[in-house]
């Protein structure tokens, strides 16, 4: 009763902002014209445009995320994954980074394609790679980091070649921690097989598209409320955030670098996206900075957070999110030092 009760609350709390603030994106105008009886202040109609931003720039990788998903789901054997997977665990993280390279998939969509992989037989270690690696290393996001950066390929190239080290590194640190242990929050209907009606032998039998169709639109009603929360309280920290300050502390290397991984959390872009906005930060911030800006958002922020929260053990997640900010603010201190002294 608790569980449904929580659900409920979570749906319907999803449901009412995606109303209110697709209402105030219909009326803003009257909200900001002389006959206006209702007075909103300005920064709260910011948080309405944000909002609205972050939501219409994941939904479409969200789709894509769920339908992936829910072609795993459907096509992909478990024996097919241990079969093709290195046996070896250490082994099994530099394939994982490639696959990563292959497919263009932002960090908003990749955590439903984890989910399933690893409920179809995925080692953990190798799912937190592929968590890690996607949304950096595939196409779109080179090309875009070419287009903001082209006048300054060593950030290009220092963004890739880390992103690849470091989703290997903390894919193995991972692996220490865990080893091959159930991370995942099961719910009640997936512990007891509730998916009876999908049953390939089944006695409600359904063709593949139809059953495609049907765990993609169970997947991203799921995933949805989760992105509408994070992406509410993300466009609160962007308007109410007093960036002035966080300008103000970095001034040095060890600050810079932790203000940008800061910056790259709260602010939820996506990793398509992301490169331009780091380079209108060129002028005030050290390049390492802008590397870490690069790398530690795609991997992990805010929305990211809400949704791992949502299907991962806490203890994993929390854990996840201390070994990502270590590992990269580590590994972009060492950059720094060495590379681009």
């Amino acid at each position: 009763m608790k569980l449904s009760v929580t659900s409920f609350a979570k749906d319907f709390l999803g449901f009412v902002l995606l109303i209110m603030f697709l209402g105030l994106f219909f009326t803003i105008d009257f909200f900001k014209s002389d006959e206006r009886f209702i007075t909103i202040p300005e920064s709260w109609l910011s948080v309405n445009t944000i909002f609205l931003s972050i939501v219409l720039e994941a939904i479409p990788f969200i789709l894509l995320g769920v339908f992936v998903s829910a072609l795993i789901q459907i096509f992909v054997k478990e024996d097919l994954l241990h079969r093709y997977l290195p046996a070896n665990a250490y082994m099994a993280l530099v394939p994982a980074a490639i696959l990563g390279a292959i497919f263009p998939i932002c960090e908003c969509a990749i955590v439903p394609i984890v989910r399933r992989l690893i409920k179809k037989g995925m080692p953990l270690h190798v799912g937190v790679v592929f968590l890690v690696a996607a949304p950096i290393l595939n196409p779109v996001v080179a090309a875009s980091t070419y287009f903001a950066f082209r006048t300054d390929l060593t950030i290009l190239y220092t963004r890739m070649g880390l992103a690849f080290v470091l989703a290997i590194v903390i894919g193995g640190i991972l692996y220490v921690i865990f080893k091959n242990s159930d991370q995942l929050k099961w719910t009640k209907d997936e512990m007891v097989g509730k998916q009876i009606i999908i049953d390939e032998n089944g006695p409600k039998k359904m063709n593949r598209l139809k059953q495609t169709l049907y765990h993609a639109s169970d997947e991203f009603f799921l995933m949805g409320k989760y992105l509408i929360i994070g992406a509410f309280i993300a466009s609160l920290f962007q308007a109410f955030l007093d960036r002035s300050v966080l300008l103000a502390i970095g001034s040095n290397e060890w600050s810079s670098t932790a203000v940008m991984m800061a910056f790259a959390y709260l602010l939820s872009l996506c990793s398509e996206a992301d490169a331009f906005v780091a380079a209108s930060f060129g002028s005030t911030f050290s390049t390492g900075s802008l590397i870490a800006f690069l790398v530690y958002g795609p991997m992990l922020d805010l929305k990211n957070t809400i949704m791992l929260l949502a299907f991962f053990k806490t203890k994993f997640v929390l854990t996840f999110i201390a070994v990502v900010t270590g590992v990269v603010f580590v590994s972009v201190m060492i950059v720094q030092w060495t590379i681009l002294s």
